[in-house]
This record gives C-alpha cells, sequence and structure tokens, in this order.
C-alpha cells in the first residue's frame, strides 16, 4: 500500500467532511434533529481526525537520530490511536448522549425537508469520498477482501479512512431513516433512536481502530508474502546454504527491521562470509525495497552438518567451543 494512496483518500475525505459538516450544522439550526446534530459532530470528528492523520504523516517524515536511531516512522500510527479515541469520546459517546436526551425529552421536528435534503447530499459526498478510498486499497489489496485488507494493512491511514467512510456512510442511513420514521410518526423518539445508532455505530468503529493500532504500536511482523520473498532472497543469493531464524518487525509502515542467522559454509573465510553478507542484503533490498535495517548473523548448520573434521563441531554438529556470535549489521 502506497503512503501517497493514502495521503489522497484522506484529503478527499477532508474536503467532503469539512464541507458536509458545515451543511449539517446548518441543518440542526432549522430542525432541532438530534440525528442531525450527531451526524454533524460525527463529521467535525472526522474531519479532525484525518487533520491529526496528515500531521503524523508529516512528523513520521523526521530523519532518524542518535536518540531514535529507526526514525520517527511509529508516529504515524501514534496518530491513528489518537484518531481511533477522538472518534470515540467526541463522535461516539456525544452522539449516545444526545439520543438518551432527546430519547427522554422527545421534540418534534421543524422544517424536517431541510434535513431530508442535507443527508441525501451528505450521503453522496461520503460516497465519493469512499469510492475514492476503495480505488486506493484496490491498487495494493489483491485478492483480500476488504475487511482482509484492512486487518493485514501495516500502515494506518487507508484503513482508518476506509472504516470512517463506511461509519458516515452507514451513519447517514441510520440518521435519514430516524427522521424519516419520526416525521411520518409524528414521534421524535425515532429520531433519538438514530442518533443513538450513530452514537452506538461510531464507538464500534473506534474499538475496532484502537486495537489494530495498538497492534501496530507494539510493533507488527512483515506481511507473510514478504517474510517468504525475504527467506527466498537470502537463500537465493548464493553464499547462505539456508535462514535458519528469520525476526522482521515494522519500524514503521513502510520500514522493515529484518534479523536473520544464516547458515554459511564451515570452510569460508571471514573475508568470503562478509562478500556473501554483502550479497544476500543486496538481494533482499532488491525483493523487498522496504527493508530497510538490515542484521544478518552468519553461523553454521548445526542441524545438518555432518563433517566431523569441522572446526568447531563434535562428530555430532553440537558446538565444541561456545564462541562469541559473529554478526554484520547494514542499513
Amino acid at each position: 500500500m502506497s503512503t501517497e494512496g493514502g495521503i489522497k483518500a484522506v484529503i478527499a475525505a477532508l474536503i467532503a467532511n469539512a464541507g458536509i459538516a458545515v451543511s449539517k450544522f446548518v441543518a440542526f439550526s432549522f430542525t432541532g434533529s438530534s440525528s442531525m446534530l450527531s451526524e454533524a459532530i460525527h463529521s467535525v470528528a472526522d474531519s479532525g481526525n484525518q487533520i491529526l492523520l496528515l500531521i503524523g504523516n508529516k512528523r513520521a517524515r523526521k530523519p532518524a537520530d542518535e536518540k531514535h536511531p529507526f526514525g520517527y516512522g511509529r508516529r504515524r500510527y501514534v496518530y491513528g490511536f489518537i484518531v481511533a479515541i477522538v472518534l470515540s469520546m467526541v463522535g461516539g459517546v456525544f452522539s449516545l448522549y444526545e439520543g438518551i436526551h432527546k430519547w427522554q425529552h422527545p421534540e418534534p421536528l421543524n422544517d424536517w425537508w431541510i434535513a431530508v435534503v442535507v443527508l441525501v447530499i451528505a450521503i453522496g459526498l461520503e460516497s465519493y469520498s469512499f469510492r475514492t478510498a476503495l480505488r486506493e486499497a484496490d491498487k495494493s489489496r489483491g485478492n483480500r477482501s476488504l475487511f482482509g485488507f484492512v486487518k493485514a494493512a501495516r500502515q494506518p491511514e487507508l484503513p482508518v479512512i476506509l472504516l470512517e467512510d463506511a461509519g458516515a456512510l452507514i451513519g447517514l442511513v441510520l440518521a435519514l431513516l430516524g427522521v424519516g420514521a419520526a416525521v411520518i410518526t409524528g414521534d421524535g423518539r425515532f429520531d433519538a433512536a438514530g442518533a443513538m445508532s450513530v452514537g452506538t455505530l461510531l464507538i464500534v468503529i473506534a474499538i475496532f481502530l484502537a486495537i489494530e493500532m495498538t497492534a501496530m504500536l507494539v510493533g507488527e511482523s512483515a506481511l507473510p508474502e514478504q517474510v517468504a520473498a525475504i527467506r527466498k532472497a537470502l537463500e537465493d543469493s548464493g553464499g547462505v546454504e539456508r535462514v535458519i531464524h528469520l525476526r522482521t518487525m515494522h519500524a514503521g509502515p513502510d520500514e522493515l527491521i529484518v534479523a536473520a542467522k544464516i547458515a554459511v559454509h564451515h570452510s569460508d573465510t571471514g573475508t568470503q562470509i562478509a562478500r556473501d553478507i554483502d550479497k544476500a542484503e543486496k538481494a533482499l533490498r532488491a525483493a523487498v525495497p522496504s527493508a530497510k535495517y538490515i542484521f544478518l548473523e552468519p553461523d553454521l548448520d548445526r542441524g545438518r552438518h555432518t563433517d566431523p573434521q569441522a572446526p568447531g563441531l563434535d562428530i555430532d554438529g553440537s558446538d565444541a567451543q561456545a564462541g562469541p556470535d559473529s554478526s554484520r549489521t547494514g542499513d
């Protein structure tokens, strides 16, 4: 998933939500609809979230320094987590509160047609934003379902926008149903029910986002296909017999840390091992460009070695002399 695609979706969503928020507040001032107010707050929360995502993306570009040698890429995850909290607290909780209040003290709707017009227009604008996000997601999700793509994503912006836009569309439909039922029946509690439905929906989305962002903050591995590509690149590089151990972790959405213990031939000299590691690093970077930090540790394949003359090994292949691990780092 490209960062540029995620940012494009964020900007499209910000433009749509800012315009929608203004129109919803105007409609609320005329109608007094709880569903309309909940949707207005929802749009304000979404707009704020998109601004946070843009700020996080910009701050994550700060170069690595002595205090943060792996860079600041994870700031994008931090801002993604803040977005989930804002969506829950500002959007969901307020909508629930407003809905409960109006359920206890129902009020008739004034100029209801304004609310309907604004909600229909908002559905059109949100559909445009959602389609933009879907087009960007389609470029990188492959055969995954949309839910599978969101779960597997290692970049926060596009999954957040997809969920926000999907939630916004569902919320608008719920608000429209609430307003419509209140107008037809004359019972303002239907409008309140619409507001509570929107609030519940926002909280559910916020909880899901918080769980996903927490996993990213803790540190997720590369995708399975990336791990397979890394292993293949190392083992096909020419000087590596096999990959003994392999660990990967995202230092940021676009930056992978790769640590591997690789088996080299027992008769290789130090110079030859160094050359083989250089070749392996080059092959790995070509196969997986996001592998920015690479740590390769050469070792003997004790599980397969059967040469009784191999230095440092007993006949059964176990270590005869424990020595310090040798390693080489590429960055």
